[in-house]
């Protein structure tokens, strides 16, 4: 479309205006601002600083709060309402301000959408409504506004296209934010075209997709480009760059570009780099780019201060040039696949604040030169290679605030200057192979704030009582060490902190009772030492304490009760045989006198029962020969009969003979599904539950990991759509899982049904349909956000949505479930969660997140896509495996192709069927719920896991879609692309 269709477009929608707007012009100028604004004010419900109390008929327009106007025809030129905390939506006749050059409403909570009518204020230069609430598109009424020249949309919920006519119309322009929004398809190819004065474009956190168009090359005057957190694909746009000589922010984070080449070339982008002068921030991470650093720049920008560059798998060696940007105050490489020495040249940065090179390839020892860096105040070179001391100099870095070293190979001893880095708020060193002992100048850190982990080393010696000086500390681990002697009771100082982790030592000597007086202490683990004596009492009258584990030491006496240790599990105080857990008020652990001097009568009695018993066992031994094989052949089932296996929940023990009762000895008629852990049976107990037992196949190894894992997870978790547990039995060559039994059986057996016993396809209407979604967004966000431990289910799939009575699901089977250790359980025991599960499938073909095929760690990210592919199977009844998906298609790309205009040829027939049967009001609510929730599928299945929503997002969204068929007035969605239920199925236009 030219400049004149568009011209005339927009005339033609002045011409459809409400003819109520017009009038007001009809009054005088000023009446006119006046009754404009008045309507502006009706529109606002709530307004809590009474800001707009003014407003009324005893005071001049001019005089009215936020209200500022011309000196010569008192029409208003300015409203400036900024952060009034004012609620309510815009009214169209502000559009009658027609003298308006500044309009700012941003920081409210406003909502609706922008009207229209705005497009008649022709005068305007400034308009703002950053952070407020308002969705919808942005109306091609703005083409209309030649005089805009900054324009912020900003943190609100707009959707639908990006305003070509914006773009296309508003030449003045030198400022544009429209970024954290919900923006989608392109960026209009002819951006830079007419926008030779822009200065500002940020378009970051939207749903953009495609290439950088290469039209922004005319945008010669651009100071900031931001189009970060996008979808955005193609090179890296070194010839557009290279045409922008004022560039001072350039951010292409969290998009999908590759560098040059085919993806193997960073020369020609880094050579435009550092010949922009003015270029201060540099952000090219979480993207796709490959390659290695060029070998030689000949000129380098003096004026760039952050580089960003994580995330990324930029292979090869650390350049020594890198210390030629003498300016940089910051530079991240960290998770790339980097390799060799860190360059001494770095010791050259004589700015720099930030440094992180964690978690790549990179071997040597630590350059001492790095303690020149006198304005270091972060270093990050955890998860590499390397090895050797730390380095002594590292104490000239006064500023350091956060130090991690942790997941090398670190050797020697830990420096006695370290001490001089005395505004450290986290230290960590954990993961190491450090020995000796604690310097006192590192224990008596006074300042340190956050953390102090020097876990999992090989350090010895006895706890240094300069702990006590830390006084601000929230978390010491010093857990998988060789320390001994008694623990300090002066940690009693150590106020601030939240968690103690001091297992896995050689501890002796009694328990402080100290350390139950710490007011904020949440978990405290002192598991496998040899700590003796009673537990403190202090520890039953703890409010703070939340999780503690003394398990494997010597502990004797009562376990104290109250407070934490009425609910404290049998974990947490196993393998001290001393201890004794009082059952009852009427218990004793301790023996009396009496008891003692009874003892030997007690024994001469056993003896005398024995020798009788023997005497009469051999008198029989004939007859018990002769059955010895009917016994023999009865053995194992008796051992079944007798071996369970409790979770510690208030669950009814199960045994063997039980679960084959209940199954009918497995019957091939109770087998209600399977899977590549095992089978599914239905089942009746004995007081006539009925259940599904899950069996196990006996895979030596990998079925009991399986097994164990599941277990752990179902006696952690409780939620309203979470599969729970019942009770379990296992046996050497035998284990099951008791489940309650859902009566609906699976999603799946309901979007593919094999036979009319579990429903027929029309059973799940779209209303059903949000509700299931719904349901596994909610019990997914707690595993992912509010679950005691975070749980990655790695294998969602409808398979794994069971459905009861009432159609509600519960997400099931975590049999290959990844545990992330929450803060509260930092370091626990034996469990490096970064191996603990590397070695377990990562889900179902399919539904497996690309990044996985890569090599990343799983990641709740990970089950965002397949919660994605799960939304649109759902919508189209089309498994992600479908032979319609080969040769590089797949259902998100297939849905992607029919996404403009072609919806009504993969949405589930059974829908389009149900729908034609409704009145137009109601098709219309489907029409919306549809496009949202496949809209809400291709946000989740986003190649870049940084660019997908959380699934806290995604249940707030379909709690609201939910609310919204179910006529919640106050739920507004209004489609962003274009599908007519009606034109798919053919059906009544009622």
């Amino acid at each position: 479309m030219d400049s004149s269709d568009i011209v005339i477009t927009l005339f033609l929608i002045f011409l459809s205006f409400p003819n109520s707007v017009f009038p007001l012009h009809e009054k005088p100028v000023p009446e006119a601002d006046r009754q404009g604004l008045l309507a502006f004010k009706k529109g606002v419900i709530f307004d809590p600083e009474n800001y707009l109390n003014n407003w009324n008929d005893t005071t001049h327009i001019c005089q009215w709060n936020g209200v500022s106007c011309s000196n010569s025809s008192e029409r208003v030129i300015s409203l400036y309402l900024k952060n009034k905390s004012l609620q309510g939506t815009i009214s169209p006749f502000l559009g009658n301000l027609s003298s308006l050059w500044q309009l700012d409403l941003s920081e409210n909570s406003l909502h609706g959408s922008i009207p229209i009518e705005l497009g008649l204020m022709t005068s305007l230069e400034e308009f703002s409504i950053r952070s407020n609430q308002i969705q919808n598109e942005v109306p091609q009424s703005f083409g209309l506004l030649k005089k805009l020249r900054y324009i912020d949309l900003s943190l609100n919920k707009l959707g639908g296209r990006l305003p070509h006519s914006l773009f296309h119309n508003c030449t003045s322009l030198e400022y544009i934010d429209l970024s954290e929004n919900k923006f989608l398809g392109y960026i209009p190819s002819n951006v830079g075209n007419h926008l030779k004065y822009l200065e500002t474009l940020f378009l970051y956190l939207n749903q953009l997709i495609g290439i950088i168009p290469t039209s922004l090359s005319n945008s010669s005057h651009l100071k900031e480009l931001d189009l970060g957190s996008n979808f955005l694909t193609g090179a890296l746009p070194s010839k557009i760059v290279q045409q922008m000589p004022l560039l001072e922010i350039l951010n292409l984070s969290g998009n999908n570009l590759e560098s040059n080449d085919g993806n193997t070339n960073l020369t020609p982008f880094l050579t435009t780099i550092a010949n922009l002068t003015h270029l201060r921030e540099l952000q090219l991470a979480e993207n796709m780019l490959r390659g290695e650093f060029p070998s030689r720049i000949s000129q380098f920008n003096n004026n760039l201060s952050l580089i960003h560059l994580e995330e990324n798998f930029l292979h090869g060696s650390i350049p020594s040039y890198i210390a030629n940007f003498s300016s940089l105050t910051l530079l991240n490489l960290s998770s790339n696949l980097l390799h060799g020495r860190i360059p001494s040249e770095i010791s050259h940065l004589a700015k720099l604040e930030r440094l992180f090179l964690s978690n790549n390839s990179l071997e040597g020892d630590i350059p001492s030169v790095l303690g020149d860096l006198r304005h270091l105040g972060l270093l990050d070179l955890s998860r590499n290679k390397l090895s050797g001391p730390i380095p002594s100099s590292l104490a000239n870095l006064t500023l350091l605030r956060e130090l991690y070293l942790h997941h090398n190979s670190l050797s020697d001893t830990i420096p006695s200057t370290l001490g001089g880095c005395i505004s450290l708020d986290i230290l960590d060193f954990s993961y190491n192979k450090l020995n000796g002992k604690i310097p006192a100048e590192v224990a008596g850190l006074r300042d340190i704030g956050i953390y102090f982990n020097l876990s999992n080393n090989l350090l010895s010696g006895e706890l240094p009582t300069a702990l006590s000086k830390m006084e601000m500390i929230n978390a010491i681990d010093l857990s998988s060490n060789n320390f001994k002697g008694e623990i300090p009771p002066n940690l009693l100082n150590c106020e601030a902190a939240e968690l103690i982790n001091l297992s896995h030592n050689a501890l002796q000597g009694s328990i402080p009772a100290s350390l139950g007086n710490l007011l904020n202490l949440k978990i405290l683990d002192l598991s496998h030492n040899s700590l003796s004596g009673q537990i403190p009492e202090s520890f039953s009258e703890s409010t703070s304490l939340v999780q503690i584990n003394l398990s494997f030491n010597n502990l004797s006496g009562l376990l104290p009760r109250g407070r934490l240790f009425n609910s404290l599990r049998f974990e947490s105080f196993q393998g001290n045989k001393h201890l004794c857990l009082q059952l009852t008020d009427f218990q004793s652990c301790l023996q009396n006198r009496e008891s003692k001097l009874h003892s030997l009568k007690f024994l001469i009695l056993v003896v005398t029962v024995l020798s009788t018993s023997v005497f009469f066992l051999t008198l029989f031994f004939g007859l018990i020969f002769k059955t010895i094989k009917g016994f023999t052949t009865r053995s194992s089932n008796k051992i079944r009969n007798n071996f369970t296996l409790s979770l510690t929940l208030p669950h009814p023990r199960v045994t063997y003979r039980e679960i084959l009762e209940a199954t009918y000895g497995f019957e091939q008629s109770q087998l209600i599904g399977f899977g590549s852990s095992g089978y599914v049976y239905k089942g009746i107990l004995r007081d006539n539950t009925v259940v599904a037992v899950k069996v196990l196949r006996f895979q030596p190894g990998s079925s009991t990991k399986i097994f164990d894992r599941e277990c752990q997870m179902l006696k952690r978790i409780r939620h309203r759509n979470l599969m729970r547990i019942i009770t379990a039995c296992s046996l050497p060559d035998f284990k099951a899982l008791v489940l309650p039994f859902m009566a609906n059986g699976s999603l799946d057996s309901h979007l593919y049904p094999t036979s009319q016993s579990v429903g027929s396809p029309l059973d799940l209407s779209l209303i059903i349909r949000v509700n299931i979604c719904s349901d596994v967004a909610e019990g997914l966000s707690y595993l992912h956000h509010h679950s005691p431990v975070k749980v990655i289910h790695r294998d969602l799939k409808p398979s794994n949505i069971l459905l009861n009575n009432d159609m509600t699901a519960f997400v099931s089977d975590f049999g290959i479930a990844r545990l992330v250790k929450t803060v509260e359980e930092v370091n626990l025991p034996n469990e490096d969660t970064s191996s603990s599960t590397i070695n377990l499938v990562c889900g179902s073909i399919g539904y497996i997140a690309p990044e996985y095929g890569q090599g990343r760690s799983a990641s709740t990210k990970g089950d965002v896509y397949s919660f994605g592919i799960l939304l649109l199977e759902i919508i189209t009844r089309k498994r992600p495996t479908n032979e319609l998906f080969k040769e590089g298609m797949n259902l998100t790309q297939w849905v992607k192709n029919h996404y403009h205009g072609k919806l009504g040829e993969i949405i589930d027939q059974t829908l389009l069927i149900a729908a034609s049967d409704q009145s137009s009001e109601v098709k219309n609510m489907w029409e919306v719920a549809i496009i949202e929730l496949i809209e809400l599928g291709l946000l989740c299945t986003q190649e870049n896991p940084s660019t997908r929503p959380t699934m806290l997002d995604a249940a707030d969204d379909l709690d609201r879609l939910k609310r919204f068929l179910a006529g919640d007035t106050t739920m507004t969605f209004i489609p962003s692309i274009g599908i007519s239920l009606s034109s798919a199925i053919g059906g009544n236009t009622e």
